[in-house]
């Protein structure tokens, strides 16, 4: 099993956006972090709470 995180980012994120983030999935976890500060590290997300985010995420953009 890999657990080496492959970063890729956010498809909420623009070409053009100074706000990108970048995610990978890697051991069950859910992982984010900030494209213009790698070295920062990164969030960590168990399934659950990932899926609210992203629930909470895509309703907030349909209002």
């Amino acid at each position: 099993m890999n657990t080496t995180p492959e970063f890729r980012k956010s498809s909420y994120s623009t070409p053009q956006s100074q706000n990108c983030v970048e995610v990978a999935d890697c051991g069950g976890e859910h992982l984010v972090r900030d494209t213009q500060n790698r070295r920062l590290g990164h969030l960590a997300f168990v399934s659950p709470a990932w899926a609210a985010f992203l629930a909470a995420a895509q309703a907030d953009t349909h209002r």
